[in-house]
């Protein structure tokens, strides 16, 4: 199985968790970690409690997602040895996205940086 079908197939509300411990140990809270989920897709805080319910791929999550923020196209950067913008495949490039996001949260930046506002 290649890169991109381990994300295909990666259940978000499997990694969700992490996301929040990642966050949490470095003192940041759920909320942010949620502020950057919804910024980031447009899910609210009902819409993205389903996805996790439902158990959803990265695949369904992203494509299920209402709205990718137009500004997602400045996050810029190298996440698990990955540059960001140069990754092709919009599903993989959109999870990594959230982790280099979460990553940038977890490093103590303003959450109006993170949010590229």
């Amino acid at each position: 199985m290649n890169h991109a079908e381990k994300i295909y197939k990666m259940v978000f509300a499997g990694v969700y968790p992490m996301y929040l411990q990642k966050a949490e140990r470095k003192g940041r809270t759920k909320e942010e970690v949620d502020e950057i989920i919804f910024w980031l897709t447009g899910y609210n805080a009902k819409s993205l409690q389903q996805q996790i319910d439902k158990k959803s791929t990265f695949e369904t999550f992203f494509n299920e997602a209402p709205q990718i923020n137009p500004n997602a196209s400045k996050i810029t950067g190298v996440i698990c040895g990955y540059r960001v913008e140069e990754l092709e495949d919009p599903i993989v490039q959109k999870t990594r996205y959230l982790d280099k996001l979460i990553d940038e949260l977890a490093k103590g930046r303003k959450m109006e940086k993170i949010l590229r506002s």
